[in-house]
């Protein structure tokens, strides 16, 4: 029996529904024409919501028996499991007009000419993360060519964070917490509040002019105690974002450092900070992904690639070939467009051309996937144990309640965003709080039926952060962890996560 999972069902129906016919059928009779055991035969179609993202509009990942370089399991297959060969995967959103039929059976056929960039590997391990790190390394560079800044890539060009009536809303919650400490003689002098992921400054404004205006309607002098820690990876941003605080300077200061890892910078802080903000920075942290298909349990694994005719075009502008062109790559993950004229003068003649080379590979730039079967969730780590300082691993068995939640599931580990959400909590002061706005799955069913990244915001990676995985966690870890929408303003799919130590 061929499995077809047909996910965006809603949009079926209404003003412009998909035509089940013409973004499915093509597929099917690609299928049955072909060599494949249609026994053995997945077909997902999802509907790709990135415009620039790391797909095709048809791609075709092995599901492999065994993990690759172990002997071919000649053990028998349980009841109930079921082992299919391999997946179809068909963006719905770009189906229209495409000859299905005929790319599917090139695909089946094989993988077209490509140009890999990288072995297959965990997911976290991607070069698409080292393009992520280079975009806000290198951020000014990127801005400077594209002539706009990178909050404008965000729908609706700017942050939730700015909006002055949640930022009143996490004031007064502050203020409300510290009068009754204060009450009971047991508000510390230095009062710590944390922000990761800065970005221009704007929310650390818009947060600091409330703070000052509400101390002094108050009359408690919080202000005056008040110690306000900007972190962000980009020391660009950081930059930037001190110029947009400067009336509030005296009170600030500003850290540089990975926010997987918060403590490695801010440990003087442990049990400290009466606030953690985090807006818009999970979404962009390295993440796994695994899934729960037909009774087994599977790693994704991924490895970058360019298509051949964008890998010719490119090798073309800068005077290569395009067997030149993984190494040309690397060089500029490691050096950065800054450098790599010097080290590579025979393609680079000046610094913008490198940014060029930078922009159009990320545009092109493809991952190939296929599924490898975990051995045991124990055996899995969600985040390396050198990134937890000490704390008890984080294995795979914490996972097991949600992939086993119902039907068939892919989803991801987020183990970036987990790491720091992990490494936050111990920054807290036994009244303090963890507040983060992004872009959260708040239920595991949501991962059944919509497409989650990754995809491209501008020259930097976005996925949907696993929040059940993240709320399963902190609660183990003593904490209460709840979601809601964003709630000052309507639409959009920002939610907001608060985590504090439970009563």
């Amino acid at each position: 029996m061929m499995l077809v999972d047909f996910r965006p069902h809603t949009r079926l129906r209404g003003n412009a529904p998909v035509d089940l016919s013409t973004s499915l059928v093509p597929v099917v009779e690609a299928l049955a024409e072909g060599s494949v055991d249609l026994a053995k035969v997945r077909v997902v179609s999802d509907w790709v919501q990135y415009r620039e993202n790391f797909r095709d509009v048809v791609d075709v990942r092995p599901i492999l028996h065994s993990a690759p370089g172990g002997a071919a399991s000649g053990a028998p297959v349980p009841m109930g499991v079921r082992e299919d060969d391999l997946e179809v995967a068909v963006d719905v959103r770009r189906s229209d007009g495409v000859p299905l039929k005929e790319l599917t059976a090139a695909r089946l056929r094989g993988a077209p000419d490509r140009v890999v960039l990288e072995d297959w590997g965990r997911g976290s391990e991607s070069l698409i993360w080292d393009f992520n790190a280079l975009y806000w390394s290198a951020l000014e560079l990127w801005e400077k060519a594209t002539g706009r800044g990178y909050e404008q890539a965000l729908p609706g060009g700017e942050s939730d964070a700015r909006n002055r009536d949640a930022a009143r809303e996490l004031v007064d919650g502050l203020f409300a917490v510290w009068d009754r400490l204060s009450a009971a003689g047991a508000l510390p002098d230095e009062l710590y509040v944390v922000e990761l992921g800065v970005g221009n400054g704007g929310q650390a404004k818009v947060f600091l002019d409330e703070f000052a205006a509400r101390d002094r309607e108050h009359g408690a002098g919080y202000y005056r105690r008040l110690h306000y820690l900007m972190c962000d990876y980009s020391p660009h941003v950081l930059d930037l974002a001190r110029q947009t605080v400067a009336e509030h300077i005296a009170h600030v200061s500003s850290f540089a450092l990975d926010a997987t890892r918060p403590r490695t910078s801010l440990g003087f802080l442990q049990y400290k900070a009466f606030l953690v903000y985090v807006s818009n920075v999970y979404d962009n942290l390295p993440t796994d992904e695994v899934a729960q298909l037909g009774g087994r349990t599977y790693e994704v694994q991924t490895r970058t690639y360019l298509p051949a005719d964008p890998a010719a075009e490119l090798a073309d502008s800068v005077g290569a070939r395009t067997e030149d062109l993984p190494a040309l790559v690397h060089k500029l993950l490691r050096l950065g467009p800054a450098l790599l004229p010097d080290a590579a003068p025979a393609h680079f003649s000046d610094v913008e051309s490198a940014v060029e080379f930078w922009r159009r590979t990320w545009s092109a730039l493809r991952l190939e996937e296929r599924y490898v079967p975990l051995p045991g969730l124990d055996t899995y780590r969600l985040v390396p144990d050198d990134d937890l300082g000490g704390q008890l691993p984080l294995t795979g068995e914490l996972l097991r309640p949600l992939l086993e939640s119902g039907a068939d599931v892919r989803m991801h580990v987020s183990g970036g965003a987990l790491a720091s959400f992990v490494d936050s909590l111990t920054l807290l002061h036994p009244f303090g709080r963890l507040v983060c706005h992004d872009l959260f799955v708040t239920d595991i069913d949501a991962y059944r039926t919509h497409f989650r990244g990754p995809g491209k915001y501008d020259g930097s990676v976005v996925n949907w952060v696993n929040g059940p995985l993240l709320a399963h966690v902190g609660r183990r870890r003593g904490f209460d962890v709840h979601y809601e929408r964003f709630r000052h303003r309507s639409g959009g799919n920002i939610v907001t996560m608060t985590a504090q130590v439970r009563d």
